[in-house]
């Protein structure tokens, strides 16, 4: 039961930031005045005539004229919405697709996935028993709370009064001896999850876990030549799956990486998600997000048919997209409970220089932390203590 409260914690957070965002290489546009607070780059354009000697710039600013065109281009190619029956034809045709690969994955990786289903059914066990004791599995530590309006002692709880001893008698999960954890959702054959894994092998007492919807996306991490159990857990998990336990308590997790995935979830999805993810997070634990933002180029190039409903689209695949603001990615965090430590515009120019194309890219670049626990004893206090 250690304080994780240091520099050293910070530094580890800005560099792991840094390298899963550079997961989408992809950059902007021409001349600007003003920064964001925190610098993305630094290959800015002052000379135009000078646009094509780089494939791309930083730190973009649009004129109102440029912003005008986006969202006339935006509004015209969502006049014609794909059909209700017709988006059910495309989410059969996706899920059959899906089914085709997992059935793949399983004839060629029988044995890992058979041993991967066992380690499921325990985790889904645990939970069942931890949400059955512990109310959704909060693991809430004895007299303290979130914020001063919740301030409520927890000793007047009959389940809270045991919690530290019925929990120390739980069955151990992957990764309960680190005491620095981090999740990445959305984990795909691993482009993120090996980067960070030489970074914390070298790093004693963290412990990787990395999820996806795909289990044919799983199965190649899990066989590739740098995966190991010791610091690293893979899991298939449907995040807008309410009802599906992670195989690790709530409250536990340092750091969540959301990087280009709450934006192939439906809109009246991610609430809920974004909900489930905040609970994970201990307090003062950070949730590091980037995905497309308004206007991207990506956005203005769906034809007409495509539109699913208001900014969310259906690629030629079936995949979904939807493009943020940045008060939209505020507003879900801030329901969620997390508060604001980062969260800003990153618009780029990316161009084509055999082909003198420029494209106007446009990112959401976010971090929130959950809120530290506050004594009860001295209100004024917050602290940061390790889950039991």
């Amino acid at each position: 039961n250690c304080v994780f409260r240091s520099a050293n914690k910070m530094n580890f957070i800005t560099r792991l930031s840094a390298l899963c965002l550079r997961k989408s290489k992809m950059q902007q546009r021409h001349q600007s005045s003003r920064r964001p607070a925190v610098p993305l780059g630094s290959r800015i354009l002052t000379d135009p005539s000078k646009v094509f000697e780089h494939n791309m710039w930083d730190h973009m600013q649009w004129s109102q004229e440029e912003e005008e065109n986006a969202k006339e281009k935006a509004a015209e190619n969502s006049l014609v919405k794909v059909q209700w029956e017709d988006q059910e034809i495309l989410r059969e045709k996706r899920r059959e697709e899906l089914k085709t690969e997992e059935r793949s994955s399983q004839h060629t990786k029988m044995n890992s996935t058979n041993s991967f289903s066992h380690k499921n059914e325990m985790f889904e066990e645990r939970e069942k028993y931890w949400k059955k004791n512990y109310g959704g599995g909060s693991t809430s530590v004895q007299g303290y709370v979130y914020n001063k309006t919740q301030a409520k002692s927890l000793t007047d709880n009959p389940q809270g009064k045991n919690c530290g001893e019925d929990l120390g008698r739980l069955e151990s999960f992957p990764g309960s001896d680190a005491t620095y954890r981090i999740l990445e959702v959305g984990c795909g054959a691993g482009n993120s999850v090996f980067p960070i894994l030489k970074v914390l092998c070298n790093t004693p007492g963290t412990f990787l876990y990395c999820c996806d919807f795909a289990s044919g996306a799983v199965e190649l991490v899990k066989s590739h030549s740098s995966y190991n159990s010791a610091w690293c857990s893979a899991f298939v998990h449907d995040v807008c799956d309410d009802a599906l336990p992670y195989p690790f308590p709530d409250e536990i997790l340092d750091v969540i990486l959301l990087v280009f995935v709450l934006s192939t979830i439906h809109p009246d999805r991610m609430q809920g998600v974004v909900n489930r993810l905040a609970k994970l997070l201990k307090p003062g634990g950070m949730l590091l997000f980037r995905d497309y933002g308004r206007y991207d180029t990506a956005q203005l190039r769906f034809k007409k048919g495509h539109c699913l409903s208001e900014n969310f689209y259906v690629r030629g695949d079936g995949t979904r997209v939807y493009f943020f603001t940045k008060d939209e990615v505020w507003n879900m965090f801030n329901l969620a409970g997390l508060t604001e430590v980062q969260n800003l515009v990153d618009r780029r120019l990316q161009v084509n220089r055999k082909k003198k194309v420029k494209m106007q890219r446009v990112w959401i670049q976010s971090k929130f932390q959950k809120p530290l626990l506050l004594s009860l004893n001295n209100p004024e206090e917050t602290i940061e203590r390790a889950p039991l």
